[in-house]
């Protein structure tokens, strides 16, 4: 609801979003992905994505991975289901 209001708001304007979440730069036109300062990477999502090995890709697969990620056992480290 919140994004869908944001996205009426942008439109035709250009925004830069910094963002902890990928899931919020999901559908910009152009993601710069920073390491250290310099831009390491440019493309969309699915551009981003195709390169394996890439930072975007890499972050990408650790959010997936965090999401079912669940306190349990012994202690308090997150384990994976």
């Amino acid at each position: 609801m919140v994004q869908q209001a944001i996205d009426r708001l942008v439109t035709g304007k250009t925004v830069v979003v910094i963002a902890h979440r990928l899931s919020t730069v999901v559908g910009a036109d152009q993601i710069l992905v920073l390491d250290a300062g310099r831009i390491t990477q440019r493309g969309t999502h699915t551009e981003l994505l195709a390169d394996r090995d890439g930072r975007y890709a890499r972050m990408w697969q650790a959010q997936l991975a965090a999401r079912v990620w669940h306190l349990g056992g012994s202690g308090s480290e997150p384990t994976a289901p």
